[in-house]
Order: structure tokens, then sequence, then C-alpha cells
């Protein structure tokens, strides 16, 4: 009898195999340490709800079997908070790339972190829309490359740890998908809080960003990562100017505070009747 390794039971082994991503993404990556998190935790399947938006990130609900949802660009997020609003014991998990989470997305994710509705949020940053030709995205780094950017990029990027944290989110931590013990840890914790959780994830992607910056091989552009990331515990004990261009990896904001239907259930009541009173 052929053994079918674990792992086989989160994934949807049908035709959808090969994967459609690139020789080399950080998208794997991440996807197989939603799988290990999953299992360590013993979340069901049937529990789980994946949503996306649209971009090569956003093509990870089609290979895992769990509910999952592929919704408009940018727009994963008000999906994913109809999902818990409407089945509140549904572990909700929402993963999206750069582009699709901070620029057509952007205004979902400061309220949807703001609100503090119980949910995990994943970026998966690899600097530019991937699935639609390596255009230059919200956190594309100055002076670095990408096709509408071929002198390179004049803006400055967009700090997704920044924007979280001052949207108010609970939980709140970047990693890279070089260390992946450390994003296995992260996405444990964001997935057990109480609350909007969100994790930045510096990745790779060879074939656009990586080429259009002369990190032609996979691992070039996972030793640029390595080399340019530094740990939040010796980042706090250096200058603006030492840390500048640098990943700054670790948590950011871990704080226990009232969840959204916590809050609605005290304030209105099971069923509103406390809303409609007032």
């Amino acid at each position: 009898m052929t053994h079918t390794p674990w792992v086989h039971d989160l994934l949807r082994m049908d035709d959808r195999f090969p994967h459609v991503w690139c020789a080399g993404c950080g998208i794997g990556i991440v996807m197989g340490s939603i799988i290990r998190v999953m299992k360590k935790l013993n979340l069901l399947p049937e529990n789980t709800c994946l949503v996306s938006g649209i971009g090569c990130t956003s093509r990870m609900p089609g290979y895992l079997n769990t509910d999952t949802m592929h919704v408009l660009h940018g727009r994963a997020l008000p999906a994913a908070t109809g999902i818990k609003l409407a089945n509140p014991d549904m572990n909700v998990l929402v993963v999206g790339g750069d582009g699709d989470m901070l620029a057509i997305g952007g205004n979902h994710l400061i309220h949807a972190a703001h609100r503090n509705l119980d949910m995990l949020v994943i970026i998966i940053n690899n600097f530019n829309y991937g699935m639609t030709g390596g255009q230059m995205s919200p956190t594309t780094p100055e002076e670095m490359k990408a096709s509408t950017a071929p002198y390179g990029n004049i803006e400055e990027p967009i700090n997704a740890v920044n924007l979280a944290l001052g949207a108010g989110a609970s939980f709140v931590a970047r990693t890279t998908v070089v260390n992946t013990g450390q994003m296995d840890n992260f996405i444990q914790k964001g997935m057990q809080k109480k609350g909007f959780a969100i994790i930045d994830v510096i990745a790779n992607c060879p074939t656009l960003f990586g080429r259009w910056n002369k990190m032609v091989e996979p691992v070039d552009m996972m030793k640029w990562i390595q080399k340019n990331t530094i740990p939040l515990s010796k980042a706090e004990k250096m200058n603006e100017e030492e840390i500048e261009n640098k990943f700054v990896t670790g948590i950011f904001r871990d704080v226990e505070k009232e969840e959204y239907l916590e809050k609605h259930k005290r304030i209105c009541g099971d069923k509103g009747e406390g809303c409609a009173k007032k």
C-alpha cells in the first residue's frame, strides 16, 4: 500500500498540480508554512477559510483543501470580513501580494486593522506585480528597477508594518522566506491571536523582480534578502541611517484588546437589541 503524506490532506491533489508559480518563487515557501501550522494547531480544513484577491499570491486558495474564496483585486478583506461576521467560529486567513494588499486594497487594510476583527492577514511582499509583468508596486525599494521603473524607482516604498501599527492591528510582525522557522512561529501566533493579526513576509520573485535587478537565479535574491535583514532586537540599537533600506524582522506589536465581535456583543447584545434600544 502506498503511503500518502499528511501534507496531501491539506492540498487539492488533482489536475491543479503542477502549480502555476515560477521555479524558485517564494509563495510556495509561505504556503508550506501555513500547512505546517494548520497541522500543528489541528485546524480542520472544513472550519478554515482562505481568502485572496488577484495576483500570484492570490492563486494559493486554489491549492489548499480548505474553504476558499477568490475575489476581485484588492477586495479580499471585505470578503473575509463578511465570512467572519456570518460565521464567527470560522478560522479566517487572508493572503495577498504587496500590490493587492497595499495598493488597490490599501484602504480596506487600514479599516480592517482598526476594526480588529479576528483574522490573520499574510502579505507576501516581493516588491512588484509579478503576475502582470513585473510592474513597480507600493513596496518596490528606492532606485531598484521594475518593468514600469526601468531606470529605478523614485518613490519611497510603503512600510506595511508601520501602516498596520498606525491602523491599530493587535498583532504585527515581519519575517522572510529565508527564515522558515521564524515564519512558522509568527504564523502560529497570528492564527492564535484573538483580533486582527498581520504578517509582512519578505519574499523572492526571481523571474521578474530578480532579473530586473541582476539577481538572475532564485538563490541570488534569497541571499540579497538575507544580507539585508536585521532582527528587531538589533535594529533597536541602530540609528536610522544604519537600518535604511533594510528589512527589520520580528514582532512589532502583540497586545490584547477587545475583538470586534466581542465588542459588538457587549454593546448590542446577541441579536442587536442593545443597539436598537440606544
